[in-house]
Formats: C-alpha cells, structure tokens, sequence
C-alpha cells in the first residue's frame, strides 16, 4: 500500500480536495483518475508548478508560511499536507488553518522515530538519510523533524481528533510498535 492509495482511500468521490505543497500534482491527479475529486494544489517552487500544469492540475503558487487567507472556510472537504510538515516552519497555525478550510486533513510525514534514524543518530554518529528522509543535514529543506508520539501531541495541544492514522515501510503497513518500525505516516485528522 502506498501513501497515495492510504489517502485515496479516505477521500470520498466527488469531495473537493486542497494539497498543499502538491509538487508536480500527481497525487491530485491520482485523486481525479481514481476519486473523481475536483482538486486544486498548492506548491510555491517554479518548476514544480509547472510539473503540475502539465499534469492537468489545478495549481495555485503561494508560500504556506503565510498561510490559507486566500482560501474561504470549509471550502474543501480534504485538505492534504503530504510529506510537507517536516518542512514548514509553523505547523500549529498552518494546521488550525487547514481545518479552517476544510472538514477534514490529511496529514503524511517521515517519522524521525523510525528505528533505522534513530540507528544513524546513535551508532553513526550523524543525521539521518533515507528513502523518506533523502537530503543531507546542511541541505535538507526539512526544518522540524517529528515522531508520531510528536505529532499526536500537537493534535491533543490544538484540539485535533485523529480519525485514522496508517503507518507506512517500504510500501507494508506496519501495526506493532509503529513509532518504532514505522518510517512513514500518514493521518487523517478533524476539528
């Protein structure tokens, strides 16, 4: 099971869907082909909106640390954040602001708490690199790495209930120990 059949799954056909920084758009047009989801993305880097044009995706270019003002509340019924929290520097406003938007967020992220980086840390003596977490320490666009325990955190702090949480390796859910064996995750929260 990948990340994209996870949140597939939990969109209803025909829902709107907003994903913030959606890169070339493939998810969203994975929705549209399978969901028949009206979809609209968000993605600040050039190329990357251009990506989406060419995939038949809606594109807006913005930058999320200033937040969702464009967009009117419960305009959406979905809104993703896919592999992009690690990334942001705000996460508290930006996630009040996605249920602002919308009923319900999906929210992925690498899990910081995966074993093989914890491995890294202790045995190697440096930062983490892997599949879900690819760049160097000095180039890496990740400016908050969490753990599952982290991010179930900042949801009980904002008042987010998790609806469902699918916790992803190498494509296998994983179902014991998850902050542990897990390296990546993928929830499905509301208000």
């Amino acid at each position: 099971m990948t990340e994209s059949e996870t949140i597939a799954r939990w969109i209803n056909p025909g829902c709107r869907v907003l994903d913030l920084g959606c890169g070339d758009g493939r998810l969203l047009k994975h929705l549209w082909q399978t969901r028949q989801a009206p979809c609209y993305g968000v993605e600040i880097d050039d190329a990357k909106a251009i990506a989406c044009i060419h995939n038949d995706v809606n594109v807006l270019q913005m930058d999320l640390e200033d937040g969702l003002a464009a967009f009117g509340d419960q305009s959406f019924d979905y809104v993703i954040l896919s592999e992009t929290l690690q990334a942001i520097h705000r996460q508290e406003p930006l996630m009040k602001d996605m249920l602002r938007v919308g009923r319900e967020a999906i929210v992925s992220f690498p899990n910081f708490g995966y074993w093989k980086a914890r491995i890294q840390i202790a045995l190697a003596g440096h930062m983490p690199v892997s599949k879900e977490l690819p760049y160097q320490w000095y180039d890496t666009p990740n400016v908050h790495h969490c753990t599952l325990v982290d991010f179930e955190t900042l949801c009980a702090k904002i008042g987010f209930q998790v609806l469902e949480r699918v916790v992803l390796t190498a494509g296998q859910p994983v179902a014991v120990l998850p902050n542990l064996l897990g390296a990546l995750a993928v929830y499905r929260v509301s208000a």
